[in-house]
């Protein structure tokens, strides 16, 4: 346990709840939306979702700067300068959410060039918050990149989403995250606050932010498995490799190697962590500036591009010769001495 930490636990509990009470009051009274299929092949397509809240949605092929509606809808210049508008949003006025409670499907393509720029907005990414209003919803994620983004928010922040969980918590697998995210507080790489399930993911690039600020994610309430972070990530308080705060959660066959800085409750893997477990996790003591965390091994940059590190720690993972000769019977490959563990889905160069 990081120093220093006990002085904090009653605060950042009554934050969690809070936020709870926040969920559940935006859920009241919502009725369930007709549900629609769309395929989304610009961003005007992916702007629709917004309406279709229920629906089932496809990525048809990769989204950027060069494609349609990215002007008006998701550049520097769009909206008035704030940029993309949060799919699923938290309304400050009435502390109530509109949430994302479909599926939405990336097949393997990629969101790129996405800016953001709302520092004083709460639930801030490509999606605001996931999960469902209603006991049938769904609120699933998966088999997207969201790739050279820029990302600045107020509080649950992360590239992809602000903030998983609603009265059916959402799912988020096979997801990644490039770019730079910034807030104040609740803020990640890939997911601001997770209170659902995520897998398979990963972020690589730079997290700024003042507290409960996570390489891959800001605050989380439920589970983390086979997921990474790679970057710097700097804040002031409860700061992390992967996680900023991990708080009744679960993390699993998880590791980061970016830098890590902050001045209170850092820690190379998990900033601060209470009534949660975290197994067979690991973090670069070398490469993340930091011999502490809590939770999780460290380990020196050698041991952590070493396969018996992750097979001894019972990782679904196999020897590949190089990156591109990836095996995907396994969850994880390995260029033994050479490479960090990478997803066998994942392009690696």
């Amino acid at each position: 346990m990081i120093p220093g930490q006990g002085r904090h636990s009653a605060v950042k509990i009554a934050g969690i709840i809070l936020v709870l009470a926040v969920l559940a009051a935006g859920m009241a009274g919502c009725a369930e939306l007709p549900s629609k299929n769309l395929e989304i092949r610009d961003w005007y397509d992916l702007d629709a979702m917004r309406e279709n809240l229920s629906g089932n949605h496809h990525l048809m092929n990769d989204l950027d700067a060069a494609t349609a509606g990215y002007e008006e809808l998701a550049s520097p210049t769009a909206n008035g300068g704030k940029g993309w508008q949060p799919i699923g949003t938290y309304h400050l006025d009435t502390h109530g959410l509109v949430v994302f409670g479909g599926t939405f499907d990336g097949q393997g393509h990629e969101i790129r060039d996405l800016f953001i720029n709302r520092p004083d907005e709460r639930c801030v990414g490509v999606f605001g918050t996931l999960g469902s209003p209603y006991r049938s919803g769904k609120g699933i994620i998966e088999n997207v990149g969201v790739v050279n983004a820029t990302v600045t928010g107020g509080s649950n922040v992360g590239a992809l989403l602000g903030q998983n969980g609603a009265l059916n918590l959402g799912t988020v697998s096979n997801c990644y995250a490039t770019g730079s995210v910034a807030g104040n507080s609740w803020v990640g790489g890939l997911v601001g606050l997770n209170g659902g399930a995520v897998s398979s993911c990963y972020h690589m690039g730079n997290v700024t932010g003042i507290t409960h600020v996570g390489g891959l994610i800001g605050v989380n309430g439920d589970t983390v498995s086979d997921s990474y972070s790679a970057g710097s990530v700097i804040g002031n308080s409860d700061v992390g490799g992967l996680l900023g705060y991990n708080h009744y959660g679960t993390v699993g066959n998880c590791y980061s190697t970016g830098s890590v800085s902050g001045d209170e409750d850092v820690g190379g893997l998990v900033g601060l962590s209470d009534e949660s477990t975290v197994s067979d996790s690991f973090w670069d003591t070398e490469t993340s500036g930091q011999s502490i965390s809590d939770g999780g091994t460290g380990k020196n940059t050698t041991e952590m591009q070493d396969i018996a590190t992750f097979s001894g720690a019972t990782w679904n993972i196999t020897a590949v010769a190089d990156p591109g000769a990836r095996s995907a019977a396994y969850v994880w490959n390995i260029v033994d001495g050479v490479t960090y563990p990478f997803l066998s889905w994942e392009s690696v160069a």
